[in-house]
């Protein structure tokens, strides 16, 4: 595998910032960037031209991953050259189908060949429910397929998130992208580190992804009311105090990130399904457990890597982790980089949402508020 990194700003144009052997013609670019960026046609027509043969996906971020480290208001573009690994991919629009669960069983009816190896999602972040794309996705489970990835990020404004392939990137996108072939070794970590305070709660009202009541009170109004000031700045102060659920069938909970309000209706949007009568509880964070979740999220890679150090790792982490680590954003990138070496190529954004299983035997689920890690050795 060969891989070369590209740094983009207004400032400074292209860069090259690091590079792993010659790359050739590379198959697969992964570009993630600040919308107002990456929405630049400039960007994947610059793309294009210097890689005309790799399918290139572009998805907007609220914080980019580079090899060093955190950088934000920046374009990265990761090109990577597979030696012994074919790629499909394929992109559909969300308003084109009735739910977000139909647009998934399309995806798995294009990429569902023979020798498939492992499936990464990058979705819009806005207008998909995560939790019924996964759902979808999970019907990879039945042919021993994994999926991860992430949902789109809009830094902290919550507006509008943009994903494409081959094409300028626009709103309601999902691609994915099938790895074909035995010689790809995938591993894959998802780790959070917040603490549940308060009493446990029931979703006594909900509409999918829409909160309204818990124990029959106005969802919304309780939030303000932990809040205090900062309920002014919803919803990104919410980030502060996320969600805990533990729907029916799952064996770990979940943790859920509002991404909107609405004062009309007195609700709450999140980021993935919210389904009555689940039990629900506040969290808060503790920043020296989150940077050992992202630790654990390393090492749950090498062990489903023999502890091998990977070749690529993909962090995809929540944009609220952003906000509460704040300057201390680099620590959990690199407890990471600790545990798998320098050789290892980093890429990554923060993101509205992440796709991974909780370990090698559940399926996959949409995650909030966690570091999860996507490997990729050639063997």
């Amino acid at each position: 595998m060969n891989i070369v990194q590209e740094i983009f700003s207004n400032h400074s144009g292209w860069e090259n910032i690091f590079q792993k052997g010659r790359v050739k013609k590379p198959q697969l670019v992964l570009v993630f960037g600040k919308r107002e960026l990456v929405s630049q046609n400039h960007v994947y027509d610059d793309l294009k031209n210097k890689y005309p043969n790799a399918s290139i996906i572009l998805s907007s971020t609220a914080g980019e991953i580079v090899n060093s480290g955190f950088v934000e208001n920046s374009i990265v573009a990761t090109a990577i050259e597979f030696e012994h690994t074919k790629l499909k991919t394929c992109e559909v629009n969300i308003r084109d189908f009735n739910s977000s669960f139909e647009a998934a069983t399309q995806i798995v009816s294009t990429l569902c060949q023979k020798e498939l190896n492992h499936v990464f999602i990058v979705a819009d972040g806005q207008l998909i429910n995560g939790s019924e794309l996964v759902s979808g996705l999970n019907q990879f489970k039945a042919k021993n397929v994994v999926t991860t990835g992430g949902l789109a990020g809009d830094e902290y404004d919550f507006n509008q998130t943009l994903v494409g392939l081959n094409n300028y990137p626009s709103e309601g996108n999902i691609v994915a992208i099938g790895f074909y072939g035995g010689r790809l070794k995938v591993g894959f970590g998802s780790r959070g580190g917040w603490d549940a305070f308060g009493p446990e709660r029931i979703i006594t009202k909900s509409k999918g992804n829409v909160l309204y009541e818990l124990d029959n009170q106005n969802a919304l109004e309780l939030y303000k009311k932990y809040l205090g000031e900062a309920a002014e700045e919803l919803p990104s102060s919410a980030l502060f105090f996320p969600l805990s659920i533990k729907p029916e069938g799952t064996k770990e909970p979940l943790v859920r990130t509002i991404l909107s309000i609405c004062e009309e209706t007195r609700s709450m949007t999140f980021a993935g399904s919210m389904p009555q009568g689940t039990i629900a509880q506040l969290m808060k964070h503790n920043s020296d457990r989150l940077i050992d979740g992202a630790e654990k999220a390393a090492d749950y890679c090498l062990s489903d890597n023999n502890e091998q150090e990977p070749e690529l790792a993909i962090l995809i982490s929540c944009v609220g982790r952003r906000i509460v680590l704040g300057q201390n954003i680099d620590e959990e990138i690199e407890v990471i980089r600790d545990q798998f070496g320098k050789k290892t190529l980093i890429t990554g954004f923060y993101s509205y949402g992440e796709i991974a299983p909780f370990n090698k035997l559940s399926k996959s689920e949409l995650h909030n508020q966690t570091m999860t890690i996507t490997t990729m050795t050639e063997i």
